[in-house]
């Protein structure tokens, strides 16, 4: 028996805070129905963000994270980056297609396909080939308009006010 009944694709872009979070909370509420979900972190190889600790608490979640420790630049990517980024997709789409999963989560996938680590049209393939029951997650700035055409759900987060435009750096438990 599977969670979703008419899986979507939920997208969460723009340059406000709060992408990951919702992504997250969806995971939350899929997972308090009995959901197994999966969530795919591209760009994230530190190992100090909180949702680490936390999803390994949550009953049928699992995380696979992606990516360096040091920070990518869009301009200067190392050999790394792509690989890590092309073994996400490669988690990714093994999940969207397995049976095992209900809700696959994609965090920060639009900015691997903003920096070109992934090729766009693998990641169009792998979710219009999904199974029908499992429902998506993509999260990241810079959505491309394949993304948001694509998505059922396209939710814009807008920037109006952030601390760090009063010169305060990220919080542990706010931003990572």
């Amino acid at each position: 028996m599977t969670l979703f009944d008419r899986s979507m694709i939920h997208l969460y872009t723009g340059n406000g805070k709060g992408k990951t979070t919702a992504a997250l909370g969806l995971v939350l509420r899929a997972v308090g129905h009995g959901a197994r979900c999966g969530v795919v972190q591209f760009l994230k190889g530190w190992d100090f963000y909180g949702e680490i600790a936390g999803l390994e608490l949550l009953p049928g979640v699992t995380l696979v994270r992606t990516g360096r420790a040091e920070y990518v630049h869009k301009s200067d990517p190392w050999p790394e980056d792509f690989s890590e980024a092309l073994r996400g997709l490669e988690v990714a789409t093994t999940w969207l297609h397995d049976g095992l999963h209900d809700l696959v989560v994609m965090d920060e996938l639009n900015v691997a396909l903003d920096f070109g680590l992934v090729p766009e049209e693998s990641v169009l393939f792998a979710l219009t080939n999904r199974l029908p029951s499992v429902e998506v997650v993509i999260t990241g700035r810079g959505a491309p308009k394949s993304i948001q055409e694509l998505a059922d759900i396209v939710t814009h987060m807008e920037e109006i006010r952030h601390p760090y435009q009063s010169g305060i750096l990220a919080q542990k438990g706010r931003e990572y």
